[in-house]
């Protein structure tokens, strides 16, 4: 543990005791600190740079049946204990909720110890000129066509610690680092169009990630495979879908599973435990504990102990995601309130292999707006790729819609690609979908 953490232990330690002192019965405070540093870079030189550096402390406070919580960023030990007086003061004035307690202490037990490799001590001491370095390289090869009008870099790291605490007997603190850059490109097409395109790639740990030149390649591709992107007539085809838009689209369905939704009776998953919800080749894992993972941690939001868990399992949905609050309103057992990292059975075929399956279809590379309703499961997004012809990518598209219900479209999922996501919490593969309703001319 660093000194920091053990600093923002010490602070959260001090609140709850103050707390307990001016009547609360129970209490739970967090202390975190931050450091943030963004640079971007465009036409040859540095345009901005943004720094930032945080500290707070919130804190729970449970009086007489009575919850609330409170934040400051004020944390002189004269000023925080008067600023806890007086929450606790203003929680006696709230309606009670004989739901909200203090997590069960039971919850905390069995936390691992699992070194997750969280923090890059590089990324701690990166310098200007190499974040310079990284820009400039990533615009040099993003602009490496001359139809280019513009491309903007950027780097963006940030080191951040947290520390919980709780009067019932919780302690802890986790740190960790992040590293993302990319680029966004706009090109030349005609008298008025201006197709546009990024890509950012980022993780706790700068190796293993792309590098700065393969970034900005990528980038500028992508842009040159949307020029002459239109509509093409409406058709119920198959949608295979890229790796990094595939998270925005399964990951919809994350919200109707949280007990919050169901005991509000927004989900259109509420009693389906148990039931099938997609087809036999989906299988979903939430595992806090991947090496490196963003998602990965020992504990979650309210201290209960971190586990793995399936959710989905072949396609029939195993568990909902339940904090302490609603599952008490439920009589649930509580699981989690939140999801960590979430990883897919993977099939045998990559993103190639799926292509030529489909043979024929639509490719979607991105998302161009749209909305899905957690309460029906009805969805309509818009949608930018490439058209599927003999196995291979072909013609770009855009502006075209794709809608359906969850409930319907996943059980179409035909085949999970071998390819997901490093850089991602929701580790998405390729996915490839049958008999898919597209709204075009």
């Amino acid at each position: 543990m660093s000194a920091r953490s053990d600093e923002l232990i010490g602070q959260a330690t001090y609140a709850v005791g103050r707390a307990l002192t001016a009547g609360a019965a129970d209490a739970v405070a967090s202390a975190s600190w931050g450091r943030s540093l963004d640079f971007a870079w465009r036409e040859g030189k540095l345009e901005k740079v943004q720094e930032n550096t945080s500290r707070s402390l919130g804190i729970a406070v449970y009086v007489d049946g009575r919850y609330s919580t409170h934040g400051t960023n004020d944390l002189d030990p004269a000023r925080l204990t008067a600023f806890i007086r007086e929450a606790v003061a203003l929680t006696r004035a709230l309606e009670p909720d004989p739901f909200r307690k203090i997590p069960d202490p039971a919850l905390y037990e069995g936390r691992s110890d699992v070194d997750l490799d969280l923090i890059d001590p590089s990324l701690v001491t990166l310098s200007r000129e190499e974040r310079l370095a990284i820009c400039a390289r990533i615009e040099e090869r993003a602009r490496a066509h001359e139809d280019v009008i513009s491309a903007t870099s950027g780097i963006a790291d940030g080191h951040g610690i947290s520390a919980r605490v709780s009067s019932n007997g919780f302690s802890g603190s986790r740190e960790r680092t992040s590293l993302w850059y990319g680029a966004e490109v706009t090109m030349r097409e005609g008298e008025t169009k201006r197709p546009e395109a990024y890509r950012w790639v980022g993780g706790l740990h700068r190796d293993g990630l792309p590098s700065p030149d393969e970034v900005g390649d990528e980038a500028l591709r992508r842009c040159v495979t949307r020029i002459g992107a239109g509509k093409v007539p409406s058709v119920r085809t198959t949608m295979v879908i890229d790796r990094e838009a595939a998270a925005g689209f399964i990951g919809r369905i994350f919200g109707a599973m949280s007990a919050r939704a169901i005991q509000q009776k927004r989900s259109f998953l509420a009693g389906k435990k148990g039931e099938r919800i997609a087809s036999d080749v989906l299988t979903l894992r939430d595992d806090p504990f991947v090496v490196r993972g963003m998602g990965s941690r020992h504990y979650d939001g309210e201290g209960i102990a971190a586990k793995r868990r399936t959710i989905v399992e072949g396609g029939i949905l195993q568990s909902y995601y339940v904090d302490t609050y609603y599952g008490r309103k439920l009589e649930w057992e509580p699981t989690s309130g939140s999801a960590s990292n979430i990883l897919f059975q993977h099939g045998e075929e990559g993103r190639d292999e799926l292509l030529t399956a489909a043979d024929s279809g639509i490719y979607v590379e991105s998302w161009l707006g749209g909305n899905a309703n957690p309460t029906t499961g009805d969805f309509s997004f818009g949608v930018r790729g490439r058209l599927i012809e003999g196995g291979s990518l072909g013609a770009p598209v855009s502006e075209m819609n794709v809608t359906g219900n969850y409930l319907d479209i996943l059980q179409h999922l035909a085949a999970v690609g071998n390819d997901p996501v490093p850089w991602s919490a929701f580790r998405a593969p390729t996915l490839a979908f049958e008999d898919v309703q597209f709204s075009g001319t």
